[in-house]
């Protein structure tokens, strides 16, 4: 399996996690209470992605450039959870100007 599929599967996973389960379990959906639990759905993508490549010189493409497992595996994240964000937001009518 391609590393960049690794790497996607596990933050495809950790997302589904997130918007599917742990996010609409909530019970108060605020931006704070989504940004306290992304941080640690991040760190361990990171952790996951770390694991399988820290030190292995692998090389991973972002279309246009090569980066290694920790650029990549940010980058991807921010692009799949980006519009997931948005869109839990809307069908929860969070409000982005609130942080309580």
């Amino acid at each position: 399996m391609a590393p960049e599929l690794q790497i996607l599967i596990i933050n495809g996973v950790l997302m589904a996690y997130a918007y599917l389960w742990a996010y609409p379990a909530l019970t108060e959906k605020t931006l704070s209470a989504i940004m306290t639990r992304d941080v640690a759905i991040s760190v361990a993508a990171l952790c996951l992605a770390g694991g399988l490549f820290w030190g292995t010189g692998t090389s991973f493409s972002l279309i246009l450039l090569e980066t290694n497992w920790l650029w990549f595996t940010i980058v991807t994240l921010f692009a799949m959870e980006t519009p997931l964000f948005f869109w839990f937001v809307r069908k929860y009518g969070i409000d982005l100007n609130d942080l309580d």
